[in-house]
């Protein structure tokens, strides 16, 4: 079926289907407070302030007919620190909003991931569809994290999967902006994470905030502190200013960040490169090498379809963190240029010979 304009979200009927349960329910003489519980509602968890999240409707592995996964499922016994915003990038962003279509496309990432990939499973913990449906990605996701105590193993985050719990969100959203009803359902799993395992909500990042990658698009990830503001209302809690995080340069990228990140790869070795402020060729190179030299995987988004997208030579947050030294600002010359290069644009000015720490960095970068 597809979704048709002002009808209820997968998650909106599954808010009301537990108002109709609380009020069929009250009528036999059942609390409503006793009705709440049965539906696994939003509550309060002893000694907190903060109210967990009703869970939405999540179909399961079984239901949308997983193939049984290759590897043993590993469960963290720990709680994600981050939860993780994708997009799918391919097979770009369908018109069809059916639940059929959601339950396909699963079946799809699971097959890449285990045939083309080797992962043995979905990479990702859980997949929303275009048309706001909410499904389990790797075997065990729901489960576990029904438990709020443990971390199912994904494989959609870089070097950082014992931490992360990531969600692929079905579409292109480089240039577009998200279907509304796949905005709810976000909104509504990431809120439901986030207090089951007790998650500040400014550990709801996105993909690049960990990988020089452009997944989730620049539409999604400039919509994640709105996600936030929308979590926080749901939870109960008071707004967060955004995160510090690291920009996201290409092959293609000019100005005074890409001048600065010359400087500093000059300060690592690459003192033949050009400081002239355009992510050309010359400077791809420099980055693939001190990505290789470091073991930093770069390619294409390790989390699903991003098959046509090369991402190699990308500097981002993966990346910077091996060109900005916690050193005294006047400890280098190239570092001395790189600051200069950022505070003619307007960036802000630290303490003049004080140590700069990556806070400092992020800071002069945004």
């Amino acid at each position: 079926m597809t979704a048709q304009p002002g009808s209820p979200t997968p998650a909106r009927r599954a808010l009301l289907r537990t108002t109709a349960v609380a009020a069929a329910l009250g009528a036999t003489g059942w609390s409503a407070a006793s009705a709440a519980h049965a539906a696994s509602p939003a509550r309060v968890r002893p000694g907190a302030t903060r109210v967990n999240a009703v869970e939405p409707r999540i179909y399961t592995t079984a239901e949308w007919a997983a193939r049984p996964p290759e590897i043993d499922i590993v469960v963290e016994d720990h709680v994600p620190t981050f939860i993780a915003v994708h997009h799918t990038a391919e097979p770009g962003n369908s018109e069809d909003y059916s639940l059929e279509h959601a339950m396909q496309i699963c079946r799809d990432i699971q097959n890449f991931h285990i045939d083309g990939r080797g992962w043995g499973d979905t990479g990702q913990q859980f997949t929303n569809s275009r048309g706001g449906f909410l499904l389990e990605g790797r075997h065990r996701s729901l489960e576990v994290v029904r438990g709020g105590v443990q971390h199912v193993q994904g494989a959609n985050v870089g070097g950082r999967n014992s931490e992360v719990i990531g969600i692929e969100n079905e579409g292109l959203y480089t240039d577009v902006d998200v279907p509304p009803a796949l905005w709810d359902s976000l909104v509504a799993l990431v809120a439901w994470i986030a207090g089951q395992y007790n998650r500040p909500v400014e550990n709801i990042l996105g993909h690049r905030d960990f990988n020089s990658t452009e997944c989730p698009g620049n539409v999604l990830y400039g919509r994640l502190q709105e996600l936030r503001d929308a979590v926080s209302g749901t939870l109960g809690l008071p707004r967060v200013t955004a995160p510090l995080v690291w920009p996201l340069l290409r092959p293609g990228s000019t100005g005074a960040r890409v001048r600065a990140a010359q400087h500093l790869l000059r300060a690592r070795g690459f003192g033949s490169l050009r400081a002239d402020g355009v992510f050309g060729p010359a400077t791809k190179e420099a980055v693939v090498k001190l990505a290789a030299v470091h073991g930093v995987e770069q390619h294409v988004c390790s989390a699903t379809w991003h098959r046509t997208v090369d991402e190699t030579g990308y500097l981002g947050s993966d990346i910077w963190p091996l060109l900005t030294p916690r050193v005294f600002e006047n400890a280098h010359e190239e570092v001395g240029r790189a600051l200069a290069a950022l505070r003619d644009s307007g960036g802000r000015r630290t303490a003049g010979g004080r140590v700069l720490t990556p806070a400092d960095w992020k800071r002069l970068l945004a």
